[in-house]
């Protein structure tokens, strides 16, 4: 029976994960048939000299004569059995497409990750005290509220085509992934600052704390052995919950600095109605989603025993939502 939290935790992964699954399948599914338009007309063009039994033979084709209903089950039920469909506009298997855009995303999906915690956990141990943490409260919310497209553009303009000391386009891979992971860091770093930083004031408050305290540790041995791992339980949730985020920010990004990955895959299959590659992306992302939460859920209750209990998760959610609010914190 000590192992029984493994058993229930299973359990919320794989139902929270399938609620997931099928509401970012719909959402997108609808959003995209509402869009105005047809994809045949983007596949073919408007001109009056395709027969109209052409345009027709592609629709069937394409299951797009099917009841709005009967193309949303099988949009449902068809990559359960693996088939994702072939892209309206490349005309190729949608896994081919994706698989052969993957790895620039990734990349940058890890690099932007990696240099926000970085800064993160640098901003969060240097400012904890005094007019430091009142400066990095102020920069932490012009951080947060900055779009990630106008960063990437201030980016692109000051360090690319000005200055031009990083590429955009030409170099290596890695002098080009670091202008876009930077801009996909700042509101990211910005904001788990903040997180860490409270989380960090709420540990010492604890009675683990007083008692190092109290057998003469010190405020670092205190924070690196107790303070900074208590604290890393909440980041490390609001990091897996920030992943969305984070997948939507390489759409803009990666066509900022026109790089072959997913977001740029994405955005051209919104603008042309491209039905299998939005959904496969999104089932991607979602699925990333969940497996990443459930991943650092695990990590977590490892890090924190108190997780594995309801009343101790119940207990994280307060905490997380105690969490000072940066609008507030900068004014204060």
């Amino acid at each position: 029976m000590r192992d029984v939290w493994v058993v229930r935790a299973l359990g919320r992964w794989i139902s929270q994960g399938a609620l997931v699954m099928w509401g970012a399948v719909t959402l997108a599914f609808l959003l995209l048939k509402a869009v105005p338009g047809d994809p045949v007309d983007t596949i073919l063009g408007t001109s009056a000299s395709v027969p109209a039994e052409t345009r027709q033979a592609l629709r069937t084709d394409l299951g797009l004569d099917l009841p709005l209903w009967q193309q949303y089950l099988a949009a449902l039920v068809r990559p359960l059995t693996g088939d994702f469909g072939v892209s309206y506009r490349a005309r190729r298997p949608v896994l081919d497409l994706l698989a052969s855009h993957a790895l620039p995303t990734l990349w940058l999906t890890l690099a932007a990750l990696a240099l926000a915690l970085g800064l993160a956990y640098l901003l969060a141990a240097v400012t904890r005290r005094g007019v430091s943490r009142r400066v990095a409260d102020v920069v932490e919310l012009v951080a947060i509220s900055s779009p990630t497209f106008w960063i990437a553009l201030a980016l692109a303009q000051w360090f690319a085509y000005r200055l031009k000391w990083l590429p955009v386009t030409g170099g290596n891979e890695a002098t080009r992934l670091i202008l876009p992971a930077i801009a996909l860091a700042i509101p990211m770093a910005g904001y788990f600052a903040q997180l860490l930083r409270d989380g960090l004031d709420r540990a010492e408050r604890e009675p683990f704390a007083e008692t190092a305290r109290a057998r003469g540790l010190s405020r670092g041995g205190l924070f690196a052995r107790h303070t900074l791992r208590h604290s890393s339980a909440s980041l490390l949730t609001v990091v897996a919950f920030s992943l969305g985020g984070l997948l939507g920010g390489t759409v803009l990004v990666e066509n900022v600095f026109a790089r072959q990955g997913l977001g740029r895959v994405t955005l051209d299959a919104i603008i042309n109605r491209d039905l299998p590659v939005v959904l496969a992306v999104t089932m991607l992302s979602a699925l990333v989603f969940v497996v990443v939460n459930a991943l650092v859920d695990l990590i977590a209750m490892f890090v924190d025993p108190r997780l594995r209990t309801i009343e101790g998760r119940r207990r994280s959610v307060r905490e997380a939502a105690e969490t000072v609010d940066p609008v507030r914190t900068a004014a204060a």
